[in-house]
């Protein structure tokens, strides 16, 4: 099956591609290879992927709107992961105009040319941030989410909105998925693992905000692959899924569901960083900081609605996760 890719050069998306490739599908993957972190990375994860026969990439923002609609018809894909967004829910507050062109705009285009393409079905990465500051734990799909506490988790609300939209009018079956902390193997530099290991090998302090006092519902990639893998052969219908489960969140009007892929299983900060400290052999210095603007205390999710579809959920427990991590990190930095 030809799959489309927005973002390969990305860490979910390279992951993804991998894994579509070693099944025989052929992937064409699409990536900016903006610098809001080390592009040698992106290029790295890029080259790994043109090893394959059944990998074509492009170079290309999706703001391009011209561009993005040359490389789609010559592909003409029967599956479409839009998983390219800039990233960073503290960047947003440095510089939202990358948030509007990438997630806002980009993803606009994205619609589009499949709105004209057709292709079997749209799957579409948002965030967890999406639940901004709710505590009814676990959150779930059918939750609201209308205080969104970053302009990067607005962005990502708007886009499922507007995605909604286009799965009514033109009758476009699109699964959105709520991502909950992936992490793992070449991951991204931004995200706290990568700073932790980076810092404590490097003997430096690394910073704990809120004291430490926080939860995350860490998924590990492997997991997050799995599952998108899986949702992409349940397309959703206007009938719905039939799941039954609270947290059902097809649309009675569109082809369109939204789910949570997390383990359901908040880990603390505090256990996290024992994790990579017991993993490195090392203990960290640690700078106890107060809590980051736009940051939240504890995500959970409910995962019911994942298993009623796919019956799988996410179960990599974090040692080994932080294991896997810091021995691709060991290898790629060569220390």
């Amino acid at each position: 099956m030809r799959c489309l890719i927005t973002g390969t050069a990305g860490f979910v998306g390279f992951h993804l591609a991998t894994r579509l490739l070693q099944q025989g599908h052929e992937v064409i993957g699409v990536d900016g290879m903006t610098p809001y972190y080390d592009v040698k990375l992106k290029e790295d994860r890029h080259a790994l992927l043109k090893q394959s026969r059944g990998f074509r990439g492009h170079c290309c923002m999706l703001e391009d709107a011209d561009k993005l609609r040359a490389v789609t018809e010559q592909s003409r894909p029967e599956l479409v992961f839009h998983l390219a967004a800039q990233a960073g829910v503290h960047y947003s507050l440095e510089n939202p105009r990358a948030y509007v062109d990438s997630n806002l705009v980009g993803s606009f285009n994205v619609l589009e040319m499949c709105r004209e393409l057709r292709p079997r079905h749209l799957l579409i990465a948002s965030t967890s941030s999406v639940y901004g500051a709710s505590t009814d734990f676990p959150l779930a799909e059918s939750h609201k989410t209308d205080h969104p506490l970053t302009f990067y988790a607005a962005t990502k609300k708007s886009v499922e909105a507007i995605a909604h939209c286009y799965a009514h009018l033109w009758d476009m079956p699109i699964t959105t998925f709520r991502f909950f902390s992936a992490y793992g193997p070449w991951g991204r530099p931004d995200m706290a693992l990568f700073k932790f290991v980076q810092n404590i090998l490097a003997g430096r302090p690394i910073d704990i905000y809120n004291h430490g006092q926080m939860e995350r519902d860490f998924t590990y990639i492997d997991d997050l692959v799995e599952s998108i893998v899986r949702l992409c052969e349940r397309i959703p219908t206007r009938a719905g899924d039939g799941a039954v489960v609270d947290s059902d969140s097809s649309s009675p009007v569109a082809p369109y569901r939204i789910v949570n892929i997390g383990g359901g299983h908040p880990v603390s900060l505090l256990r996290f960083i024992e994790e990579i400290e017991q993993t490195l052999g090392r203990k960290a210095e640690r700078n106890y900081m107060g809590m980051q603007a736009g940051d939240v205390v504890r995500t959970e999710a409910s995962t019911d609605f994942l298993k009623a579809l796919i019956g799988y959920q996410p179960e990599t427990p974090v040692a080994i996760g932080v294991r896997e991590f810091v021995r691709w990190y060991r290898e790629y930095y060569r220390i």
